[in-house]
């Protein structure tokens, strides 16, 4: 997303969608995985003013200061929903409640959830860049929540690559394949077609 977008779904007005912030402040993790959530919603063709009502519904209703990344979402067509057992611990399995309309209650069919994270204790750590099939992951418990795989930032996979290092290496002395490395570099914008060796 561009930032211009990430400032709008922040700032008071037609297009906002997540909570204020300060004007250039940078995003912390709970912010940035909420502006996650809302692209995901928006590529999947949830519509802006049903994730910003979504949102306020359900911080209202379990006061949660940062809905999308303290719970978890289900999207079905171009709606955002939620386990009834959310919002009623001891209520019956396959119930959902469409936070984008309202609170309605209804059952639970074929549902998608919003695959890129991983829940634990009912927070978002893990965040799969690229979806669950990508090794590159957020968890703001390894590398203090840089990009990484295999526990690695990729940055630091892509300083060995500057430094000449090859494929092999890297994956060798980091115990990763070589795909995962690969994939870190197209991730640090790394065209693996140009050699990487430095002329001194």
């Amino acid at each position: 997303m561009s930032t211009q977008t990430i400032a709008d779904w922040h700032k008071v007005g037609g297009r906002k969608t997540l909570s204020e912030r300060d004007h250039r402040a940078p995003l912390s993790y709970m912010q940035l995985i909420e502006v996650a959530v809302v692209a995901a919603a928006r590529k999947g063709g949830v519509k802006l003013k049903d994730i910003a009502a979504a949102r306020a519904y359900v911080s209202k209703q379990l006061k949660s200061q940062f809905p999308f990344a303290e719970h978890r979402f289900k999207m079905n067509g171009r709606q955002l929903l939620l386990d009834y057992q959310e919002f009623e611990p001891k209520a019956e399995k396959g119930r959902v409640v469409l936070v984008s309309e309202g609170g309605q209650i209804a059952w639970e069919e074929i549902l998608g959830r919003l695959e890129q994270f991983e829940y634990d204790n009912g927070l978002a750590l893990r965040w799969y860049l690229g979806g669950r099939s990508s090794p590159i992951v957020i968890d703001p418990r390894v590398s203090f929540g840089a990009p990484s795989v295999g526990g690695i930032p990729t940055w630091a996979l892509k300083g060995r690559w500057i430094a000449g290092d090859t494929l092999s290496e890297i994956a060798d002395d980091y115990a990763l394949s070589k795909p995962m490395v690969e994939k870190a570099l197209e991730f640090e914008g790394v065209d693996l077609r140009q050699s990487n060796t430095w002329v001194h």
